[in-house]
């Protein structure tokens, strides 16, 4: 009998290792399809099956898949978005050529476009902050007037905040539009900007599977102008009435979209209005699983991939405890001589995981996005307080030191 397999597009540093977990528990053979495998570690550990091609080529991923089901079973195909935000949609078209479960790769496809999302959002009577699409620079800087400044300027497709930044006055405005126009951003298609209203208050995230609210994640940022995470809770501290209203929203967002098969997460600023929709992604949210199974119990690594097989998910709560995570951010660019006091930070009661992406002598240039994390530490006990502490004495003993790039005539 064929070994069953489970096909699992694009990487991610945050998501892929438990997926490969999970679906090695489910008795699966989980084989990544990525544009580069060299560029994980996870993917280079011993055992890991991973195929390097073009993710963006839809032909060349059913050809691919065609050729492993000589070999193997194929259950299921998921994946991950990573920087790559087309890779929801193409995993949905690959499931129905292979007529196995999946998501609407049509619906996916409108969310992921931020700008039509809005549109849908709006539709609905969804509340989100005023917006305005922008094709050049002569456009953005006139939907600022109109929204009135401070904005959030951003691609309408991308992922991790790459892009997106807040613009105070017309200068920044200025300075970030040509970033994006100019040639430093990545444009997969022709440059679209969206131009939003910056809505002030606490940050949410709703972790949904179907049509289910599974938790509410609290989030913090770094300084502006960026969107860098650096601190998360989970469960949310909200009361009764504001989780309830978090759940209603949610689910008009679903609606609105088409969506409601596996997984997705919703991003809210809770403001004067109550829950505004910043963004709603179908997909998985990048370690957000992990926070929510130490929370609550539930793995939604496992349950997402039992729904990618056709099995039925189970998404009862078995415990309450409360999870605080710091990302650890550098605060210059350079070279990264040494880090270290990781272990004198796992070693404290209530740290559950202590994590350095990068090794000494890196190089570190900021992004200003989801990908300046250099790491993460991550604790639970019973209460936000105690969490919070215990976080802040694990943070308090790691350390590093990044030293300046050499000049030209030093090297």
């Amino acid at each position: 009998m064929a070994k069953r397999a489970l096909i699992m597009v694009g990487e991610s540093r945050g998501n892929g290792p438990p997926h490969i977990q999970a679906a090695r528990r489910l008795g699966l053979h989980p084989i990544t399809l990525a544009a580069d495998p060299t560029q994980h570690d996870y993917l280079a550990a011993k055992g890991i099956e991973a195929i390097r091609i073009d993710t963006g080529n839809l032909d060349a991923l059913i050809h691919e898949c065609c050729r492993l089901r000589v070999t193997y079973d194929i259950a299921g195909i998921t994946g991950f978005a990573g920087l790559d935000e087309s890779i929801p949609a193409t995993i949905g078209q690959l499931c129905r050529h292979f007529g196995l479960p999946g998501p609407n790769p049509a619906s996916v496809e409108r969310c992921c476009d931020k700008f039509i999302q809005r549109q849908l959002l709006a539709e609905a009577g969804v509340p989100m902050p005023a917006y305005r699409l922008a094709a050049n620079a002569k456009e953005v800087e006139s939907s600022a007037v109109e929204i009135g400044l401070p904005v959030v300027v951003k691609p309408v497709v991308g992922c991790g905040s790459i892009g997106v930044r807040l613009c105070r006055n017309f200068d920044e405005l200025a300075e970030h539009t040509t970033f994006l126009l100019d040639g430093k951003h990545a444009w997969r298609s022709s440059p679209r900007i969206l131009v939003e209203e910056f809505t002030k208050g606490p940050v949410y995230v709703a972790n949904l599977m179907g049509d289910e609210l599974v938790g509410i994640t609290a989030y913090e940022f770094s300084a502006p102008p960026y969107f860098v995470v650096r601190e998360c809770a989970s469960p949310a501290p909200l009361t009764d009435e504001e989780h309830q209203r978090i759940v209603n929203v949610s689910l008009s967002c679903l609606r609105a979209l088409g969506l409601g098969w596996g997984p997705s997460n919703i991003e809210f600023r809770w403001t004067k209005r109550g829950p505004v929709v910043i963004e709603v992604n179908p997909r998985l949210g990048v370690g957000e699983p992990e926070l929510i199974r130490l929370a609550c119990g539930v793995d939604l690594v496992t349950e997402h991939i039992k729904i990618v097989i056709g099995e039925e998910c189970d998404l009862r709560k078995r415990h309450s405890q409360t999870v605080a995570q710091r990302n650890l951010i550098p605060d210059r660019d350079g070279i990264l001589d040494w880090n270290g006091g990781d272990r004198r930070a796992a070693a404290i009661p209530g740290v559950v995981d202590v994590k350095f992406y990068l090794e000494s002598k890196r190089p570190i240039v900021r992004k200003g996005d989801g990908r300046d994390s250099m790491g993460y530490v991550t604790v639970v006990s019973p209460s936000l307080a105690q969490s919070k502490a215990i976080l802040q004495r694990a943070v308090k003993s790691i350390g590093w030191s990044i030293k300046p790039f050499p000049r030209l005539s030093e090297r």
